[in-house]
């Protein structure tokens, strides 16, 4: 994505309205115009509607190119101040806009922005590339570039001049007039190849239905499971009935649970299907023109394949940096997932089922070798993992670790009903943030988690600009009157989202081009986090039967931590054959015409000898991480955080103390308060003293 293009994504929107007439007739009204008058300065959710986005967009990007000129044609000679804050300044109007609209394009779409994000695309898209490619500015902000010993920088004012004048570079400003013609319209068509990915893997997923109508194809399938199904039918006009969707807390469950294994068959094909299926949102054409676009992007700017032009600026730097780190952990994962194939065919052929293991087989006979072999099963941890309280609980672990708190906010204006709202306040009682948390499925959310912002913390002089921060889950909604009790891989995402949500509220930075971190580093902070959930003390405050109130047993605790490293090799699997298929695709220095993504993959994952019943986490056809953008060429990231993850929680075990403050406030200190002023690998030595050791990581998943 273009850096100069503040927007959160290069695909946005506009209305059908008239833009002359709306900018008169919004100037008093639109929400977007005006300073907010809520708590804390959050977005007015309640008052901003569809008609204010594509006026506050246009005069967003109207007033930044005024902005713009202004560094340009000033008579002064450049310097650090007149051009290169001047240039981080600029966009505030469009970054207070994007910041809502994408924000609640993915938590609470609706056709209208949808058909928004397509009408704008092109034009972010172009009012990105006519600041990178401004010639005039490139000039300025090269002669303070080349001057820069000239100047009394500080380490963080040197890091956003070299980011700046490296973000020019990279968007093309060294490029002739012809080239620069190219890139402008590769950029865009990029854009819209994302935007369009993303908008046909929703509807693919909403299309997906099972709709069950005889109970005794309920069989094995927990109650609350049903009960929401049930609900779910009558939603959809099926009352009486059951109806099971492709959202991850309906799909997931359904395939660890249901007894019928002809209904698992259709679920597990319909999931791993999306995107595939030959209709108006198939994305198998999509994909290959994309990645053929991406290619020629790369060419265009010099390099022989697209993950060469994307890794550059990440910790692995190069493909075999990443190639090393995934083989090696795949050695060992095969290993182990084989050996999981042959518990559970076993399981199989013990039930009476003949025939080989299929994909569909797997969770479910991966649930009857738990309980088996350690006693557990999910069903008997969940009634001790209610929402609230593992969301007190990893709001306990942030007190104890850095003395934070945070507390309920009442008559807010909110991004959707069902959100909810806290302030986070300092172990000083100062205002650290507003932090927001949202947490099941809807037809117009997109699956998955996140942690965004809706206004990213800043300096208005010397006067720090608190974030808005978003945590978006799709957890299993409950019953009407029931509780809503998660998973262990839903608490574990809870905790993993409010990660990025303590890196948004400690940051601690004065310019907008050093505020972010490599892909490849950013999920450090969520997946430390994760090593919290399960830890014993942590389980003893917030693990507490929905229904008595009781803690969770310490035999459970102990069969948990027995039980977590089995399943290993199917997680890690799924994880890495994703990461090698989106390396595959982007180291690519050709793109046949007859290409067919679909076999592609295929040969992707025979050449790694992957198990047929594992398929990648994410196939090609709805692999929006890295198809959609965001995660191109970096869906490595989370293992190469992981190791970074492992090896940072042992410092606290080094301690003897996983609360130990002292370790907590170097952890915030070098890696979530500096932003990206500092190389990414240096401020992993600031707090560990040394680079990190794989083993941990490897320990910890059970693989060595």
């Amino acid at each position: 994505m273009n850096k100069f293009l503040v927007a959160a994504s290069v695909a946005v929107t506009l209305c059908s309205c008239n833009l002359t007439d709306k900018k008169a007739e919004t100037s008093t009204i639109n929400p977007f115009l005006t300073e907010y008058s809520t708590p804390f300065g959050v977005p007015p959710f309640d008052k901003i509607k569809i008609e204010h986005y594509k006026p506050a967009f246009i005069q967003g990007m109207e007033e930044q190119i005024k902005e713009i000129n202004a560094i340009t044609m000033q008579r002064s000679m450049p310097d650090f101040d007149n051009t290169i804050v001047a240039l981080d300044q600029s966009g505030k109007l469009l970054r207070k806009v994007s910041a809502v609209f994408y924000g609640q394009n993915s938590a609470n779409t609706n056709p209208e922005m949808q058909a928004i994000s397509k009408e704008l695309s092109p034009l972010l898209s172009k009012h990105g590339d006519d600041i990178s490619l401004n010639p005039q500015l490139f000039v300025r902000v090269k002669q303070v570039y080349d001057r820069k010993v000239d100047f009394d920088l500080d380490k963080e004012q040197t890091k956003l001049l070299e980011e700046t004048y490296n973000d020019f570079v990279r968007g093309g400003a060294n490029l002739d007039a012809e080239k620069q013609t190219q890139l402008r319209a590769l950029n865009s068509e990029i854009a819209m190849l994302q935007l369009t990915f993303g908008q046909n893997m929703l509807k693919e997923t909403n299309s997906f239905k099972l709709l069950i109508d005889n109970k005794a194809d309920l069989a094995g399938l927990p109650a609350s499971l049903v009960a929401s199904a049930a609900e779910a039918a009558k939603a959809d006009g099926q009352a009486g009935k059951w109806l099971f969707t492709l959202q991850n807390p309906s799909v997931m469950p359904f395939l660890q649970f249901s007894d019928k294994r002809e209904l698992r068959e259709k679920m597990f094909n319909g999931y791993i299907n999306r995107g595939n299926n030959g209709n108006e949102a198939d994305n198998k054409e999509l994909v290959k023109k994309l990645i053929s676009v991406r290619l020629d992007k790369a060419k265009l700017m010099g390099y022989d394949t697209y993950a060469a032009f994307i890794l550059e600026d990440r910790m692995s730097k190069t493909a075999d940096n990443v190639y090393d780190l995934l083989n090696k952990v795949w050695e060992p994962t095969l290993v182990k997932a084989k050996e999981e194939a042959t518990d559970l065919q076993a399981a199989m052929q013990k039930d009476g089922v003949k025939g080989k293991l299929q994909g569909w087989d797997w969770r479910y006979y991966n649930e009857k070798v738990m309980k088996a072999k350690f006693d557990i099963n999910e069903n008997e941890v969940r009634p001790y993992l209610q929402l609230e309280n593992v969301r007190d609980g990893m709001f306990y672990v942030a007190n104890k670790l850095h003395g934070i708190t945070f507390e309920k906010i009442e008559n807010m204006p909110l991004p959707h009903p069902e959100a909810e709202a806290f302030e986070c306040k300092d172990v000083d009682g100062t205002h650290l943030g507003v932090i927001y948390m949202d947490y099941f499925p809807r037809e117009s959310k997109r699956g998955g988690a996140w942690c965004g912002t809706y206004r990213s913390q800043s300096y208005n002089d010397t006067e720090r600009i608190a974030p808005v921060v978003t945590i978006v889950c799709n957890f299993t909604k409950p019953a009407t009157g029931q509780p809503a009790l998660l998973s262990v891989d839903e608490a574990s995402t809870m905790f993993h989202e409010f990660g990025h949500g303590l890196h948004n509220l400690f940051k601690d930075v004065h310019y907008y081009g050093v505020s972010g971190v490599p892909r490849d580093f950013v999920e450090l902070p969520s997946q430390v986090m994760e090593h919290w959930v399960l830890e014993p003390a942590v389980l003893k405050v917030y693990a507490k039967h929905y229904k008595t109130g009781e803690d969770m047993p310490t035999a459970l605790i102990t069969k948990l931590d027995k039980s977590g490293k089995y399943g290993q090799g199917f997680v890690t699997a799924e994880y890495v054959q994703a990461s090698l298929l989106d390396m595959d695709f982007h180291v690519l220095k050709d793109i046949p015409a007859d290409m067919d993504v679909v076999a592609f993959e295929n040969a992707s994952m025979s050449k790694i000898g992957a198990l047929p019943q594992i398929p990648a986490r994410y196939r090609t056809t709805y692999f929006n991480h890295t198809m959609g953008g965001g995660y191109t060429a970096g869906y490595y990231s989370y293992m190469w955080a992981e190791v970074l993850d492992a090896d940072a929680f042992q410092a606290y075990q080094e301690t003897g103390d996983i609360f130990d403050q002292a370790t907590a406030a170097k952890f915030r200190k070098y890696i979530l308060t500096p932003g990206g002023i500092d190389d990414a690998m240096d401020m992993y030595k600031n707090f560990r003293g040394s680079e990190p050791s794989i083993d941990p990581m490897l320990k910890k998943r059970g693989l060595k």
